[in-house]
């Protein structure tokens, strides 16, 4: 029996029933999993048949997984394909996997072996023919292919990172074999925290009669031990009232496109060009928009793409993709890059004109969302050299808050953050390296996500101090800023300060009271008394509503915090700033510099730093560092998020202007310890407040945003984005 669909904070459940009894899952949380439907363990003459495989199971396992697959992605669901193989060099295969069977005594059956040449090409070999999924089951844009050296899904592969990036908890599962990669990777998806779900009609195996039913029934056995068996047409009949087919390409009779309705966010971007929605319009509607909110704000581009150009790239992109079920996700969807990221062939300005340069190659970052369909629209104004929280040190003008003309818009991702809430851009591609990505964010009412340094590709980026410096992401909403991250993330082994491909990975607590909680921290009184009134009362809800969801406020030590966002401008860290310049970039160049930003290099300079000095705060840094990990640490007594104002206040252009320095530094005090410490870090909006609760003036109108944000240990970007969404969804209700 099929249960209908009902909401719960996990958003919409579904239910039918299996073994041992019903399966229920939260739609949102819940990927389909297709195991290894390969044409070497498929096909005639493929690995399976020459290993001694009965094909006629498993290929009648096709169809039916065909109609699973159908199934979710006609109800939005995350699918991931599984494809079992090796590299070239055969580097990754064990010996023992390689040659156990060959060398069995009397062997007669297993004449090749993995790597060995096939009709379908290198047996098992990534790259070869026979390694790719059948084309009956190809993955379209967006669905996600691990390629796994093992028979179990989660070993050496980093599915487990890519489950939790999307905040998945609950699994269907198919594929080929039943005895063999399909229940092995069951059980180590049970092991990490998963709720699965094998369903029976979509799996098989090379000798069912003897094998199917008994691994089948080893799942499900002892009320689930590793899991449930369902059938698949009540699965169907769950997922079918959710089906949102788009229309097809070259359909009779043609169906009136729809309007565009001015929402600029992804995923409702995504689901309008589902529905028909040309790129064509709404890069039409956001130009009109840029072209008026230049009499607003003339300080927001340092280069816009000519609405031509833009146009012509959304007519090639609608005609690159006419399927409107099997769209990228990033398809026609507008975005800025802040002027301190390579684009070949358009100058790098840093705001700086002596630095400025014609790159020939793009930055990796700007080529993965071009590649996945993002439409560009310009370059985005910031403060010089990228040193700054205020948005006020640009020879290109100072671009303000777009809820207040008076009001700093933040830096020094200022361009990028106007671009985004003044809704020009669906997202912007921005930096981080003291809170350049947070505290603009906070200031223009959107989110601001520091990703763990190393995880995205730094490279073809100006640096402002290297070591420290990371991709910051500029969107409307949490969910964009996960959808970017995991686009974007990947080792890049040109880039010096890139993390390894894989870090350890926590469990997931899907079901239960501990799938509901969270525990989390803040700085104690005496840190949060720099804290303007409004923010403090502000900050003192946020708190309140992280306990109505399900968050446990929890004591921490926040000494590390404190002194290592002390260390970044009091320290010798100051000094990387000028070791990105050539030597005699300050003499040469003094007369284009911003007066702010002279007299900080000229403040570093003056310091006379010394080699000892500089291994002294490596030092301490490492040591804050550990003292941080213990407070996020995989264990009982740690917390999974520390919450904090993104800034302590909100100042006036002109506040800055008459004291920039000072009032720069306040700005930072909860932001510089990020990238010391190695944490991520997403700003989230909180609310607005009226302007004359913070200026004291009774006719003072308007309201300005406040935001706090969530800080988590190094690599542990998953869990924190999710809490940040949870909070997110209870500040819109």
């Amino acid at each position: 029996m099929t249960k209908m669909a009902n909401t719960s904070p996990n958003g919409t459940m579904l239910s039918f029933d299996a073994k041992p009894y019903a399966f229920s899952f939260p739609l949102e949380h819940t990927a389909l999993l297709i195991i290894d439907m390969q044409r070497d363990f498929l096909l005639t003459k493929g690995f399976g048949e020459i290993q001694g495989g009965n094909l006629e199971a498993v290929q009648a396992s096709i169809a039916p997984t065909k109609k699973l697959l159908e199934a979710c992605r006609a109800a939005g669901m995350t699918v991931f394909h599984t494809r079992e193989g090796h590299k070239s060099d055969l580097s990754d295969c064990p010996s023992s996997k390689l040659i156990r069977q060959e060398a069995a005594p009397g062997n007669t059956q297993h004449k090749l072996v993995i790597g060995d040449k096939g009709e379908l090409g290198r047996l098992l070999t990534r790259g070869e023919y026979g390694h790719d999924i059948i084309d009956e089951l190809k993955p379209i844009p967006g669905e996600v292919v691990i390629d796994k050296p093992g028979k179990g899904s989660f070993w050496n592969t980093t599915i487990l990172h890519q489950l939790k990036a999307r905040a998945i908890t609950h699994l269907i599962v198919s594929g080929v074999t039943t005895e063999c990669c399909f229940a092995t990777t069951i059980r180590e998806a049970n092991d990490r925290g998963f709720e699965c779900c094998g369903i029976e009609e979509a799996t098989s195996g090379y000798n069912d009669a003897c094998f199917k039913k008994s691994t089948l029934d080893m799942i499900h056995w002892s009320q689930g031990l590793f899991g449930y068996i369902g059938s698949l047409q009540p699965l169907l009949d769950a997922l079918s009232p959710l089906s949102s087919k788009g229309p097809v390409a070259n359909s009779t009779p043609p169906q009136t496109p729809p309007t565009f309705d001015g929402d600029l966010t992804i995923s409702a971007l995504q689901r309008a060009y589902k529905r028909g929605l040309s790129p064509v319009t709404v890069v039409e509607a956001i130009y009109e928009k840029i072209e008026a909110y230049k009499k607003t704000d003339p300080a927001v581009w340092i280069h816009l793409q000519p609405r031509e150009a833009a146009l012509d790239a959304a007519r090639k992109l609608a005609s690159t993709y006419p399927n409107r079920n099997a769209l990228p996700p990033l398809y026609g969807v507008p975005f800025s890059v802040k002027d301190s990221i390579d684009i070949a062939g358009l100058p790098t300005t840093t705001a700086c004109p002596p630095l400025a340069h014609v790159p020939s190659t793009s930055a990796p970052v700007y080529d993965k969302v071009i590649a996945e369909g993002a439409l560009f629209i310009g370059k985005a104004n910031l403060d010089q050299l990228a040193t700054g929280l205020v948005g006020c040190r640009s020879p290109y003008g100072i671009p303000h808050s777009v809820y207040h003309k008076d009001y700093i818009s933040g830096g020094s991702s200022s361009g990028s953050t106007v671009s985004v809430g003044a809704n020009l851009v669906s997202f912007s591609l921005a930096t981080d390296t003291a809170g350049s990505g947070r505290v603009p964010a906070g200031f223009n009412g959107i989110v601001g996500y520091k990703p763990t340094r190393g995880t995205i590709s730094f490279r073809g980026i100006t640096p402002a101090c290297l070591s420290l410096d990371c991709i910051a992401l500029s969107t409307k909403t949490v969910s964009d800023a996960r959808t970017l991250w995991q686009i974007l993330e990947g080792h890049d082994s040109l880039d010096p300060y890139a993390k390894p491909e894989m870090g350890f990975e926590r469990h997931i607590n899907s079901i239960g009271p501990q799938s509901r909680t969270f525990k989390f921290g803040i700085p104690p009184p005496e840190a949060l008394t720099i804290c303007s009134p409004p923010a403090r009362r502000m900050f003192n809800e946020t708190i309140s509503r992280l306990q109505a969801i399900g968050g446990v406020l929890t004591p921490i030590d926040w000494s590390p915090f404190q002194k290592a966002g002390q260390l970044l401008y009091d320290g010798t860290f100051v000094s990387e700033r000028l070791a990105s310049l050539p030597d005699d970039f300050l003499e040469k160049n003094r007369s284009a510099l911003h007066p702010v930003t002279a007299q900080l290099m000229d403040a570093v300079v003056a310091r006379k730093s010394s080699a000892v000095d500089a291994y002294r705060d490596l030092q301490v840094q490492a040591l804050y560092t550990r003292q941080a990990e213990k407070v996020f640490a995989y264990s009982a007594s740690s917390v999974d998020v520390v919450v904090v104002p993104t800034t302590p206040t909100h100042w006036r252009i002109d506040e800055v202007l008459a004291d920039p320095i000072k009032k720069n530094s306040i700005l930072g005090e909860f932001t510089h310890c990020g990238n010391v410490l190695d944490l991520c870090g997403v700003a989230v909006p909180a609310g607005t407040y009226p302007v004359k609760e913070l200026s004291g003036k009774e006719g003072d109108e308007g309201v300005l945003p406040f935001s706090v944000t969530f800080l988590g240990g190094s690599r542990l970007d998953a869990e924190v984005l999710e809490v940040a969404r949870r909070f997110e969804e209870g500040v819109k209700v």
